[in-house]
C-alpha cells in the first residue's frame, strides 16, 4: 500500500522524538541530585545512547582506537541537531562538549548542559568570546578532554566548511592532540528545516590523531586545515569553501 511507508516513517519520527524527551528527563534529574562530575557524564552519556537504542538505529563506530587514552581535543563536522547527542552517546564520558553561548540564554538547557560537563563560548561579542576562549585553553591545560564542531553551524547542503579556531588554539595551548572525526548519516536523518527525524544508519569515522609535533601543528590555522582535509576525505563530501572561492 502506498500509504503504509509514508505512516510507519511518522510513527517513527514520533517515537525518536520521545525516546529523545525520555533521555533528556532522565538527564535532567541526573544533572540536580547526581554529585560528582564524572558519575553525571557516564549516566548522561547512557541517556544519549539510549535515543539511538530505543528508536532502533544503527550506529557504527570506526576508529575507536584512535582515540588517545589521556587527554585530547575532537573535533568534527556538523550537519544536524542530532551530531552533539551522537558524539555524546558515543564517545567516552570523560569529553566534554563544546556549545554555542547562546544556550546560555535557555536556563534548563544551560543548567544540564553545564552540570553535565559542557562549555560554553561566545560567539557575537568580543569580550565574552575572548572570556570563553581563555577558558577553554585553561580546560585544555587543566587535561580536560573537549569536544568541538568547529563549523559553528551546519547547513543543509552537503559538504564541509570553514572552521573556526577555537579547539585549535586549545589543542595548541594545552600540548593535546587533535583527534578529527567524520559523522556521516544525521543530515539524511534531521536535515536543517526538518522537524522530524526519518530512518537512517548513521557512522562516527575516528581518525588517527594529530600529534604534538606533527608538522601540521606548527599554528592553530595549519591545524585546522589538515584536520578539515583529513575529514573531507573521509566523507568524500564537497568543500565548501572551494564553492565559495568560485561564487
Amino acid at each position: 500500500m502506498n500509504w503504509f511507508t509514508p505512516v510507519i516513517k511518522l510513527l517513527w519520527g514520533l517515537w525518536s522524538w520521545v525516546s529523545f524527551s525520555l533521555a533528556c528527563v532522565f538527564s535532567l534529574l541526573v544533572a540536580l541530585i547526581v554529585p560528582g562530575m564524572h558519575r553525571r557524564q557516564k549516566l548522561v552519556t547512557f541517556a544519549a545512547r539510549m535515543v539511538f537504542v530505543l528508536a532502533g538505529v544503527r550506529v557504527t563506530v570506526l576508529g575507536m582506537d584512535h582515540l588517545p587514552n589521556d587527554s585530547c581535543v575532537v573535533v568534527a563536522n556538523h550537519a544536524s541537531y542530532i551530531d552533539g547527542i551522537l558524539l555524546k552517546a558515543y564517545l567516552p564520558a570523560r569529553f566534554g562538549f563544546v556549545i554555542k553561548g547562546e544556550m546560555r540564554d535557555i536556563p534548563v538547557v544551560h543548567f544540564l548542559l553545564r552540570r553535565s560537563g559542557s562549555k560554553f563560548v561566545e560567539r557575537k561579542e568580543s569580550a565574552g568570546s575572548s572570556r570563553d576562549a581563555r577558558q577553554l585553553v585553561k580546560a585544555a591545560q587543566g587535561g580536560e578532554s573537549l569536544g568541538f564542531f568547529p563549523e559553528g553551524t551546519f547547513v543543509l547542503q552537503p559538504g564541509v566548511g570553514r572552521f573556526r579556531l577555537g579547539a585549535f588554539m586549545a589543542a595548541v595551548k594545552g600540548g593535546m592532540p587533535i583527534v578529527p572525526i567524520a559523522i556521516s548519516g544525521t543530515r539524511d536523518m534531521l536535515p536543517q528545516g526538518r522537524l522530524l527525524p526519518r530512518p537512517a544508519d548513521l557512522t562516527i569515522n575516528i581518525l588517527p590523531a594529530i600529534a604534538p609535533g606533527d608538522d601540521s601543528y606548527s599554528s592553530s590555522k595549519t591545524l585546522a586545515e589538515a584536520a578539515r582535509q583529513r575529514i573531507l576525505v573521509a566523507l568524500n563530501e564537497p568543500d565548501l569553501l572551494d564553492e565559495e572561492g568560485d561564487a
